[in-house]
C-alpha cells in the first residue's frame, strides 16, 4: 500500500512539473543517449505556440500596440516590443483618452508616420474580403468588447488572424463579418516585405492544401493599397 502511495505521489509530483515545463519555454538536456555526449532541446510551451510569430498584448488596454508591432515586425523587419511600440503611441495620443478607451487607429496613424510610414484606412465590402492582400489592423467587437487584431488571410470560407489576447487563430468567415466594423488599416511605407510571415499562416495538412501555392505579392497587388512604386525596389 505504501509503495502505491509512493508511486502516486510521483506520478502526481511529475504531472506538476511537466505542466509547468509545457506552461513555460525550457531548455532540457538529454545525457546517456549516445555515451558521453549530452543533447540540448528547446522546447516550447503550449502558450507560445499560439503566439509564434506575432506579438502577444499584457495590458487590457495595449491590443492595439500588440497588433502594430506585431506588423511592424513581421511585415517591416523592426524589433519592437509592445512596450517600445506603448512608449513611442503615447508621445502623440491623448492620455486621458487612451486611459479610458485605449489606443485608436488615430494613435496607431500618428505613430507610424514617426516612422517614415503612413497608416490608411479601407471601408472594405465583406464580400470582396479576399481581396485584402497585405496585413492588416482589423476591430472586433467581442460581446461588447472593442479589440484590435491583425488579419493575415482570407479564404472563401476562414480568416486567419493574429489575435493578441488568443494568439494565433483561424475563424469562420461569417463569425468574423459578424463582429468585424467593415474597417482595416494598412501600414504602408519603404521596407514591406512581400515574402512575410503573416502572409502564410499555418493551416491543418489536406490534401487540399499539400501543394503550396504561396507566392510572393506583384508590385501591382501593392500599389493598389497604396504603396508608392519608389518604395517597392
Amino acid at each position: 500500500m505504501k509503495d502505491k502511495k509512493s508511486t502516486l505521489l510521483l506520478t502526481s509530483l511529475f504531472g506538476l512539473w511537466l505542466s509547468i515545463s509545457l506552461s513555460n519555454a525550457a531548455n532540457i538536456q538529454f545525457s546517456g543517449v549516445i555515451p558521453g555526449t549530452i543533447i540540448n532541446k528547446n522546447i516550447i510551451s503550449m502558450r507560445e505556440q499560439h503566439f509564434v510569430e506575432m506579438v502577444p498584448q499584457q495590458t487590457d488596454f495595449s491590443c492595439g500596440a500588440a497588433a502594430l508591432a506585431t506588423i511592424l515586425n513581421y511585415a517591416y523587419s523592426y524589433d519592437f516590443t509592445e512596450a517600445d511600440v506603448i512608449e513611442g503611441m503615447l508621445k502623440v495620443s491623448d492620455l486621458q483618452l487612451v486611459q479610458s478607451q485605449g489606443f485608436s487607429l488615430l494613435d496607431i496613424k500618428h505613430y507610424v508616420e514617426t516612422l517614415g510610414l503612413r497608416g490608411r484606412g479601407y471601408s472594405v465590402n465583406p464580400e470582396i474580403l479576399d481581396r485584402i492582400k497585405i496585413p492588416t489592423i482589423a476591430l472586433l467587437d467581442i460581446r461588447g468588447y472593442k479589440h484590435f487584431v491583425v488579419l493575415k488571410k482570407t479564404t472563401q470560407d476562414k480568416v486567419y488572424i493574429a489575435d493578441p489576447a488568443l494568439g494565433n487563430r483561424v475563424m469562420d468567415r461569417q463569425d468574423f463579418v459578424n463582429g468585424w466594423n467593415k474597417v482595416t488599416f494598412a501600414i504602408i511605407g519603404e521596407g514591406f516585405d512581400r515574402d512575410s510571415i503573416l502572409l502564410r499562416p499555418k493551416e491543418p495538412l489536406t490534401a487540399r492544401n499539400t501543394v503550396d501555392t504561396w507566392r510572393p505579392l506583384t508590385d501591382a497587388e501593392l500599389v493598389e493599397f497604396g504603396f508608392y512604386r519608389s518604395e517597392l525596389f
